[in-house]
Order: structure tokens, then C-alpha cells, then sequence
């Protein structure tokens, strides 16, 4: 080893330690913070679950990056929310704060003076107000309606108490409430999807329904259909399959490419349909996930899945589709 190698382990040993103390400061502290939680807690659900209008968060300095993305995450799962920049609010935006909102306001010191005007606009029109500060006797819990309080602990950079455990405790708490409200709402992955309906997230909460191949491209065909017009219905819809179906419409095999290998002969061109046929098809309803079908073809190590309600075949997935709605 070399002699700069060398000199590089003690640097990136004290870089690991470094690193774990300050995950375990962190942990420590949501540990206090979840055993600190009380009947505020579920008040404080109860109110923001009661809002009419929207939750505005604000807070000031780290506190107000930690305040956005509360607010960001209570919007994207159905609790209409907005941050309000405290020192904003006294310059024109409490214009965005109405008497059917509730104001979730975040302070460690609870003592911020950019709060003052918010905390005033709050008091002289009844809107209700939810403090998450460490100091039960600030300014901030005493104006509050609800004051959840956090406890303390030890931020991780102890040389300068940059705020590090502090923010992560604020953080989380309002990840609970949030959950917590998911949880109030009955709030389904299917409403999820309406405020998500972007990016790979978005495709994964679409329906088989949305992305499948419909009539008249299904390749059909009954039971006695001849092997020879059966290969020309594959080759003609192009999906590696074909469904065979009984009087009534309804599903009652499958053949696939490997099925075609797997009985291939030189008397396959005189059987019919049904000779050789898979009887127990793997079949998807339309209204499941396409993430739960792309896992379910996976799991079955199959590339296309015939899409089946109330018995009938309405659709076919392939693993293109997959790969075009950006799943796979």
C-alpha cells in the first residue's frame, strides 16, 4: 500500500465516525420526539383534518425549507396546503391567509420576530393556529391553539448548533401529520395519482386499463379454429399471443409463442386451437396497477398478459407497453 493510501485511512475513518454520530444524534432525537407525542398530537389531526380552506405553513430561516416541504407533501396527498413567507406575510401575503385556513407555524426558539405579524393576523381573525416549537413558554406556543413540542436534543454539529437534529425532529413531525391525515382521509393510491400523474411515479399508479391494447386489436379465436388461421391471427395483431375464447366471449385459453415451440412438429399446421392450448391463462383485471402487473409478468416470467372483466378478455399487455408508459 502506499504511502498516500495510507495517510488517507485515518482521514476517512474519522470522516465515518463523523458521519455515524451524527445519524445516531438524529436517531436519538426522532426516538424522543415519538416518545413525546400525546393527545396534541391527534388535536392537532383533528383541526387540520377540519380545515375548509387550505394548511398555510411558515416559519423562518431552516425552519421555512422544512416548512415548504411540509407543506409540498400535505398537497400532494390531499390536504390542500401553501408556504407563507413570514417576513413576506407583513408586506402583502397575509392577503393569502383567509378565516377558513389553519396556520401551521414552525419555530425551535418559538421567539422569531418575522412570525409577529402572522401570529397577530391569526389572533384578530380567529384562524386557527398550530405551533411546532422546542419551547412550551415561547411566544409562538403561548399565541397557539395547539403547540406540539419537541424535545430536546443534541444537534449534530455541537461546535456551531447548526441546525441538523432540530430540523430532522421538525421534518418527520410533519411527515406524521401528514400520514396521520392520509390516514383520516382514507386517502387511496388512486386519489395519489391525480396530484402525481408525472414522471416514472406517475406511470406506475396508471391502470393496466390505460396503457393495454383494446378491440379490435385483440388476437381471438374459439376453440376449433384451424393452427393455420390461428398463426395468421398472431402474426397479424403481433403481440405473441392469442386468446381462445368459448360462446359466450368469455376466456378459456391461451396460446403463446413458447407454446408454438414447445409443440412444434409437422403435424401442427393440421390440430386445431384447442389441442393445444394453455387452459389456466395468467390474466390481469383493468383496473390494477401497472406496477403491480409489470411485477406480476415478472414474476411469472411471461411478456404479455391477456386483460380480463367479468370473464371476457377487454385488453393484452405486453412488456413494450411497459417499457413505452416508462415502468420498466
Amino acid at each position: 500500500m502506499s504511502s498516500a493510501n495510507k495517510s488517507r485511512e485515518p482521514a476517512i475513518s474519522s470522516h465515518l465516525a463523523s458521519a455515524r454520530r451524527t445519524l445516531e444524534l438524529e436517531i436519538a432525537g426522532l426516538k424522543a420526539l415519538a416518545a413525546s407525542l400525546d393527545s396534541g398530537f391527534s388535536e392537532a389531526v383533528d383541526l387540520l383534518y377540519a380545515v375548509e380552506g387550505r394548511i398555510v405553513v411558515t416559519g423562518m430561516g431552516k425552519s421555512g425549507h422544512i416548512g415548504r416541504k411540509i407543506a409540498a407533501t400535505l398537497a400532494s396527498t390531499g390536504a390542500p396546503a401553501q408556504f407563507v413567507h413570514p417576513a413576506e406575510a407583513s408586506h402583502g401575503d397575509l392577503g393569502m391567509i383567509t378565516r377558513d385556513d389553519a396556520i401551521l407555524a414552525l419555530s425551535w426558539s418559538g421567539e422569531s420576530a418575522e412570525l409577529h405579524s402572522i401570529l397577530s393576523y391569526a389572533k384578530r381573525f380567529a384562524i386557527p393556529l398550530i405551533a411546532i416549537t422546542a419551547v412550551a413558554k415561547s411566544a409562538l406556543a403561548r399565541a397557539a391553539d395547539i403547540a406540539l413540542v419537541l424535545p430536546k436534543a443534541e444537534e449534530a454539529c455541537s461546535n456551531t448548533n447548526a441546525p441538523t437534529t432540530s430540523t430532522t425532529m421538525q421534518l418527520a413531525l410533519g411527515d406524521a401529520l401528514a400520514v396521520a391525515l392520509i390516514d383520516r382521509r382514507g386517502f387511496t393510491a388512486s386519489d395519489f395519482r391525480i396530484f402525481h400523474p408525472g414522471g416514472k411515479l406517475g406511470a406506475q399508479m396508471r391502470h393496466v386499463g390505460d396503457i393495454m391494447h383494446k378491440a379490435p386489436d385483440l388476437p381471438l379465436a374459439k376453440a376449433d379454429t384451424p393452427m393455420t388461421e390461428a398463426l395468421i391471427e398472431m402474426s397479424r395483431k403481433s403481440l405473441g399471443c392469442l386468446g381462445i375464447i368459448d360462446d359466450e366471449g368469455k376466456l378459456i385459453g391461451l396460446i403463446t409463442d413458447g407454446d408454438l415451440r414447445r409443440h412444434m412438429g409437422a403435424d401442427l399446421l393440421e390440430k386445431r386451437v384447442g389441442d393445444i392450448m394453455n387452459r389456466t391463462p395468467k390474466t390481469v383485471p383493468p383496473t390494477m396497477f401497472v406496477s403491480e402487473a409489470l411485477n406480476f409478468l415478472n414474476e411469472q416470467k411471461i411478456t404479455s398478459l391477456f386483460v380480463v372483466d367479468d370473464g371476457k378478455p377487454v385488453g393484452v399487455v405486453h412488456i413494450h407497453d411497459f417499457l413505452r408508459a416508462g415502468v420498466a
